[in-house]
């Protein structure tokens, strides 16, 4: 089996025109397109890494090649990530991937809910939905709601992607009363901060 610097270099020379990689990667730059498979099922078509979600694609202005990749090759390679006409630092340019992955990331929240008001003739999901696009989060109780219909309906979602608020007293109130097995569906979409201000008010988290 080729060493990953090996699988890399026969990817990236025949479609470039230089002959080294420090050169070759000169010629590339990241075209802002991606795309969301929705399951790890993508390959990189520069190092040959599986089972990726996103794929990120590259261009080459000399030949005019393209490769999808994984953000990861991008960083790793160094191939140029541009903002309104100028190359990002590697800082800046981890944002911008960043972003964008959380950008398909809300994308797939949304579809997920669309997909399940379809599915259902109800208010709250209709609500929810809108609730989502407009706020990019979601509170406690709706959360719960369409985490529940949405196992219900056997749709495809990944929890951790959707966002949950605890901002408003209100929001912390509905958490604090609501019952340890319903906190534990949407523990997923909770960050750090919040688990741990879950605990505090007396639920445990769960055990898988």
């Amino acid at each position: 089996m080729n060493s990953y610097p090996q699988r890399v270099r026969e990817n990236i020379l025949p479609l470039s025109v230089a002959g080294t990689l420090p050169e070759a990667f000169q010629e590339w730059y990241f075209t802002e397109e991606t795309h969301d498979y929705e399951s790890c099922e993508a390959e990189c078509e520069l190092c040959n890494q599986e089972e990726l979600r996103y794929h990120f694609k590259i261009k080459n202005r000399d030949t005019f090649n393209e490769l999808w990749v994984g953000s990861h090759c991008i960083l790793k390679f160094e191939v140029p990530v541009y903002d309104q006409g100028m190359i990002l630092d590697r800082k800046g340019a981890k944002k911008k991937l960043e972003q964008l992955k959380k950008k398909m990331q809300l994308e797939s929240c949304i579809k997920a809910l669309t997909n399940l008001a379809a599915k259902e003739n109800n208010d709250i999901l209709r609500n929810a939905l809108n609730y989502y696009k407009i706020n990019k989060y979601l509170t406690p109780k709706f959360a719960y709601v369409v985490f529940w219909r949405l196992d219900a309906n056997n749709i495809d979602y990944k929890s951790s992607f959707f966002k949950v608020s605890l901002r408003k007293s209100k929001y912390k109130d509905d958490l604090r009363s609501m019952p340890t097995t319903r906190v534990h569906r949407i523990w997923k979409a909770f960050n750090r901060a919040q688990r741990d201000i879950a605990i505090n008010m007396g639920h445990k988290p769960p055990v898988n």
